[in-house]
């Protein structure tokens, strides 16, 4: 192997590490071009080549082939092999300039009226005056008190009915719950099924347990039922993960009869469900969650990072029966012990108070703004929801996404590619755009104006081109 030295450096990354083969692989070779043992253009062995070297199967080599492709690493072509990638390298779409405004982060917009700030400030001080500081600073019940758990049923209520409250939890963020859910189902090796195109945040947990992710492809509406039977009869999956509603990044929203169809396959293929719902209540009439089509069979996970803010560090959990319950408590225990106090006491108040809905209509009206505005400056063609947060941008022919998305932000534009998301197969030639992480209106229509003008510029062509 004198012609690839870098192999032995793979091998030896692959005996002594702990995480999954197909992962260290993907990190070795990202290690091997911030090295300089690879550079832009290197053609890289045929996969069964690098399987029979490492002593692993032709499979882990291609799925580390696709988390690499993902990263931005290579580009592969029928007929010509793998190469490294102009401009490769770890986050390279990160890292190539700084931004000016970052579209990258979902989150929602700061509502200026009601003024976000002075509400925070007058809301802790009345906290601090009317409960004891010892309690407030303490470690707090896993799952959320009695109240706690009272006040989130009622603010799901609108999407999965009425439960009763021992059926819910209050839980540190959407993902530790996530993580929770999923480790509490599968072991090391289970297979999670969910949309080829999908929140990043299930590679993660994917990644963290050692578990197998297999993507199904999706219409305007979301996940193809007929698909998704097709891979659980030949990958016999323990979990479903999807977001029926402004899927993450497409926008994508089930219909009432899609939701139907995806239950009755999960039913007959014996299937648990995982749903993700951070969007809903972004719509004044949401339609029903599956948790609320099929009590028994779904877990379902609603945030406030998306509908009030990331920085009350909440989520509501509502599970299909007691077991789970317990079990679920006991990981989150494990993952993250319990949510602060002072938030806990804050966001209470919210709910008490009413003040959780008028800061909710004001980020509804705000998004909405800022659809219309990506719709008149982008044009139609790309994949919008009037009451979404971000944007699936389409690209033009002349651009892959992780190269768009590099260029826009040596322009000040920090966007997000299509390759952080795919979890099989090509990437689509498409970007996400965030826009509640802009400061105002005016700041976003004039960044959206700026990846226009990308859009529209025709870049020359890479080392793809060269024959």
């Amino acid at each position: 192997m004198s012609a690839y030295p870098y192999l032995a450096h793979w091998k030896e990354e692959v005996s002594r590490s702990p995480s999954a083969i197909y992962m260290t692989l993907a990190d070795a070779l990202a290690l091997s071009i911030r090295k300089g043992y690879l550079r832009e253009g290197d053609k890289l062995p045929p996969q069964r080549t690098i399987a029979e070297y490492l002593g692993t199967n032709l499979t882990t080599v291609t799925r580390a082939f696709t988390e690499a492709r993902r990263r931005g690493l290579i580009d592969a072509t029928v007929g010509r092999g793998t190469f490294i990638r102009v401009g490769a390298g770890e986050s390279h779409w990160r890292h190539t300039g700084p931004a000016v405004v970052d579209l990258t982060m979902n989150l929602p917009p700061i509502p200026q009226d009601p003024p976000l700030q002075r509400i925070i400030q007058s809301d802790i001080t009345a906290i601090l005056k009317q409960q004891d500081l010892n309690s407030l600073m303490s470690y707090r019940v896993t799952g959320g008190t009695l109240e706690e758990r009272q006040l989130g049923a009622k603010w799901i209520a609108p999407i999965i009915g009425l439960r009763r409250t021992d059926e819910v939890l209050v839980c540190p963020g959407a993902q530790s719950a996530l993580a929770a859910i999923a480790s509490t189902y599968t072991q090391p090796g289970d297979v999670i099924v969910t949309d080829r195109i999908a929140y990043p945040g299930i590679r993660t947990i994917a990644a963290q347990f050692d578990l197998i992710l297999v993507g199904v492809d999706s219409d305007m509406e979301g996940m193809m039922p007929e698909q998704l039977d097709r891979v659980c009869a030949e990958h016999h999956p323990r979990l479903l993960y999807c977001i029926p509603t402004i899927h993450n990044p497409t926008t994508a929203t089930m219909s009432l009869q899609r939701r139907k169809d995806i239950l009755k396959v999960a039913q007959h293929r014996h299937l648990h469900i995982v749903e993700d719902d951070p969007y809903s209540l972004l719509m004044d009439v949401p339609l029903p969650a599956l948790a609320a089509l099929d009590h028994s069979r779904v877990s379902y996970v609603a945030t406030l990072a998306k509908t009030l803010s990331p920085g009350l560090r909440t989520a509501y959990v509502v599970l299909p029966n007691a077991d789970m319950t317990r079990r679920v408590i006991a990981a989150i225990r494990a993952i993250a012990l319990t949510n602060a106090g002072l938030l806990s006491a804050l966001t209470a108040r919210w709910m008490q108070t009413e003040q959780a809905h008028t800061i909710l209509h004001a980020i509804q009206k705000e998004l909405r703004r800022r659809q219309s505005i990506a719709r008149k400056v982008l044009g139609e063609g790309h994949c919008m929801n009037p009451d979404g947060p971000h944007v699936w941008l389409k690209l033009p022919d002349w651009w892959g996404s992780a190269d768009f998305v590099a260029y826009a932000r040596r322009r000040g534009l920090a966007l997000v590619p299509s390759t952080v998301f795919t979890i099989s197969g090509e990437p689509p030639q498409r970007a996400r755009i965030a826009l509640g992480s802009a400061s105002d209106a005016a700041s976003l229509e004039e960044s959206l104006h700026g990846v226009l003008s990308v859009l529209q510029h025709k870049r020359s062509p890479g080392f793809t081109d060269i024959v």
